[in-house]
């Protein structure tokens, strides 16, 4: 459940689910430097950590170290007597630098749902959605255990059987983790963020959920929600498929078509190639192999079909339902959306992390939900007051004013 974000100036974090966000901020727009020197005599502060926290992979994909930058200053920390460790100040951030907000606003009810209040994300309220999601996993873990038994008869090689299977382990996992992960859901509390106000004197309003509807968000009736950029709601996954969930549709598509033409690699290398007597299938496994073949043959027309239109919404930024809709008014030719990066598919932490089912940390929150939030809002104006504490101030030993100031003075 639990999704991570990096953001920039004006973004917001969901305080209705956990995420790490980044921030980026300067003072009246001057960027702020320096530190204030403590007095003579002082004890010697605790220096902020070394800058960079973020570093570039690749020369495009930006990552960052949350242990050198999260903001967990506490400013009611008692250091009266002096026997405490000094406390680590968090460091004054330049313009265009990040800090991490760790706020955490998961619900903590142990409920399944899709309203706010529910802890789980999970769809129960569509029968066929749930009948089709477990018929995956059926037919996956079928196609599973048939080359398993053509791995234990000798039919093909162990090291392909293994393959496979971890593919198959892979697809599942990701379908589990789009089924269960929120895709995008806008809570009640969400306003439009500062760069929309900018641009807009007007904003959509749902008229089911009777709040901000963001750009490319859509009301959806089976999970009685308005998820952010909603492609569509795909009941193979039992759930939408939106900004916040859609890189774990993507690597279902992937692994399954991968699976599938795999399988039908192996099939087709055993019929057509191989005349030696040790390529024969065991009887009984020749009829489970044949409705594999089936399986195969239906899953990859299927997985190539939806892997080329999760591409094309993705190199035209129109997704399903809006393209659907252009399509029908003749109005394809006016769109202006743009292509949405990867970025905010996959998120910034790397690309090591682009083939597992693992939530994306995005660049920027505010801009791939498309909605701010005003809890987000207040934390960050408490951190901009408070950036760091100001040392005590020694009153000096003598209250004569310096010389310059006597002669000012009236006699």
């Amino acid at each position: 459940m639990a999704s991570h974000s990096v953001q920039g100036n004006g973004a917001a974090m969901d305080a209705t689910r956990s995420y790490v966000t980044a921030r980026t901020y300067d003072t009246e727009g001057k960027s702020v430097t320096g530190s204030i020197a403590p007095p003579p005599g002082a004890l010697a502060q605790p220096q902020p950590a070394p800058y960079p926290a973020f570093f570039k992979v690749c020369g495009c994909i930006e990552c960052y170290k949350p242990s050198r930058e999260v903001l967990e200053y506490d400013y009611t920390y008692d250091d009266v007597s002096g026997k405490k460790p000094p406390q680590s100040y968090p460091r004054i951030r330049e313009r265009g630098e990040f800090y991490i907000d760790s706020f955490n606003g998961e619900p903590w009810s142990c409920s399944f749902g899709t309203a706010e209040k529910n802890g789980i994300w999970f769809n129960s309220s569509d029968q066929a959605g749930s009948i089709m999601s477990a018929l995956v996993w059926v037919l996956m873990l079928y196609s599973a255990v048939t080359v398993t038994l053509l791995t234990i008869t000798e039919g093909i090689p162990v090291t392909c059987g293994m393959v496979y299977d971890m593919l198959c382990f892979m697809a599942l996992a990701c379908h589990a983790k789009t089924s269960l992960t929120d895709p995008g859901s806008v809570p009640l509390a969400a306003i439009p963020s500062e760069r929309q106000r900018l641009l807009k004197d007007s904003h959509s309003m749902c008229g089911q959920c009777q709040t901000f509807k963001p750009p490319m968000s859509h009301h959806c009736r089976i999970c009685n929600r308005c998820i952010s950029r909603m492609d569509h709601h795909c009941p193979w996954m039992n759930n939408c498929v939106g900004a916040n969930n859609l890189k774990h549709f993507l690597l279902f598509l992937v692994y399954t078509w991968t699976c599938a033409a795999y399988a039908l690699a192996l099939f087709g290398w055993n019929y057509f190639f191989c005349a030696d007597e040790n390529c024969t299938f065991h009887p009984i496994v020749v009829h489970l192999v044949r409705v594999m073949t089936i399986l195969c043959v239906g899953a990859f027309l299927f997985t190539s079909s939806m892997l080329m239109n999760v591409c094309y919404g993705l190199m035209t930024g129109i997704g399903t339902i809006d393209r659907l809709k252009k399509k029908a008014t003749n109005t394809m030719n006016q769109s202006d959306e743009e292509p949405i990066p990867l970025k905010d598919v996959f998120g910034i932490q790397g690309w090591y992390t682009w083939p597992f089912p693992v939530d994306p940390i995005f660049e920027d929150f505010d801009q791939t939900m498309g909605y701010c939030l005003p809890q987000r809002l207040d934390r960050e104006r408490q951190f901009m007051e408070y950036k760091r504490p100001i040392p005590d101030i020694q009153l000096a030993t003598s209250m004569e004013l310096p010389k310059c100031i006597n002669d000012l003075l009236p006699v």
